[in-house]
């Protein structure tokens, strides 16, 4: 394909508004403009995308895994790509492959990975999320307790370090294991902090905002949830307005009703945004796989430990966007926005990622008007076609 494109035949939306009769000009892996259909520059290929619509790659900030490889068991650049090819098919354009609570040395073979993926350019990579070790044992979910710990100077300095060679670095904690003061000096150095796994109070969770933490993680688990007298980690999250909050819509996680008075409370600027908290699964027919040496069972659209501990998820985004636009009853825009800008907002990405505009990545997705998955582009690249 050239170099320089346009995209014809679809409504576009650019993550504010949506332009009928209209043509997304693309040049060198960038957005160049969004044109007048009978604008579009002389010589220009054209590319017919056969209706339906054109809209921002999506951006998911929690993704374990896909296409039968978790990063907890293989920490290496292959299964990276692997991952990221796994998600593109569902619209994902950009992701973080998230860490799992493991062991150091886990730990530092997949910060290498990342920073060699990373050099590499690998497509759809976007950095990486450390989810723990240094999180909450009371709500540790399918975290191992064994490897939960309190983070040290040592750790402190090797998450700053990461960040040096990592287009974006977040990391989930939680108030009982890290101090105040780390927060600020990982927040200091440019690592996005998310509050998780946490049993932590509504006083505390808001001391931690003020700290530098500005994202809470898969929004209503494993947290505080909201009481009567003590609206907990889940209460700061939807009522200050200091933190953006990831949710996995696959009404297993959260029920629609709890989404529906969390969607409509949210203060901002700070919004809920879709992340898939994908496995293994994704991309495969694979009925189990381990983590931590455990098994985890697919079933009836959930993954569990065999005690039924919810063990991630069995989601990719476009059915969560579907999910929270047919069953919670969003917009079709705001669904959109929550794959896409809203995460892009929550890492610092906006400038570049979640829309159309001058300069911004050419991550684009073609949708059926049913909302099924047609073309994916990365920086202007065909990854998939349907």
């Amino acid at each position: 394909m050239s170099d320089r494109f346009a995209l014809i035949g679809a409504r576009i939306f650019d993550g504010a508004d949506w332009h009928d009769d209209a043509a997304l000009l693309v040049k060198d892996g960038l957005v160049e403009a969004i044109l007048p259909a009978g604008a579009i520059p002389s010589g220009v290929p054209r590319v017919e995308t056969g209706g339906g619509l054109v809209v921002p790659g999506f951006v998911d900030i929690q993704v374990n895994g896909g296409g039968g490889v978790m990063l907890n068991d293989h920490p290496d650049v292959a299964s990276i790509e692997t991952i990221c090819r796994a998600h593109a098919p569902f619209g994902t354009t950009a992701l973080l492959p998230t860490l799992i609570t493991d062991t150091p040395a886990i730990t530092a073979a997949a910060i290498a990975a990342g920073a060699e993926a990373a050099r590499k350019k690998a497509p759809g990579f976007l950095g990486l999320h450390l989810e723990g070790p240094h999180l909450s044992v009371v709500r540790k979910g399918a975290h191992d307790p064994a490897l939960i710990r309190p983070m040290t100077d040592a750790d402190q300095a090797a998450l700053i370090a990461a960040r040096r060679d990592l287009p974006v670095l977040l990391t989930t904690i939680a108030p009982e294991s890290v101090e105040p003061a780390r927060v600020t000096a990982l927040a200091e150095a440019g690592i996005v902090v998310s509050l998780g796994h946490s049993d932590t109070g509504y006083a505390t969770a808001t001391a931690f905002a003020e700290a530098g933490a500005s994202v809470v993680t898969h929004l209503f688990n494993a947290m505080s949830q909201i009481g009567n007298r003590e609206p907990g980690l889940a209460g700061a999250a939807v009522d200050t307005g200091k933190f953006y909050a990831g949710i996995i819509a696959d009404g297993i996680h959260v029920h629609p009703g709890t989404m529906t008075l969390a969607l409509n409370a949210k203060k901002g600027p700070g919004k809920i945004l879709l992340v898939t908290d994908a496995m293994a699964t994704i991309g495969t027919d694979m009925t189990s796989f381990t983590l931590n040496g455990r098994t985890i069972y697919r079933k009836d659209g959930s993954l569990r430990l065999a005690d039924g501990t919810l063990a991630g998820a069995d989601l990719d985004m476009i059915s969560a966007i579907r999910f929270v636009h047919r069953v919670v009853g969003l917009d079709l825009d705001e669904a959109l926005r929550m794959a896409s800008l809203y995460p892009a907002e929550a890492i610092g990405q906006a400038h570049r990622l979640g829309r159309f505009a001058n300069g911004t990545a050419a991550d684009i997705v073609g949708l059926s008007e049913s909302l099924d998955v047609k073309d994916v582009w990365i920086g202007g690249e065909k990854v998939f076609a349907a």
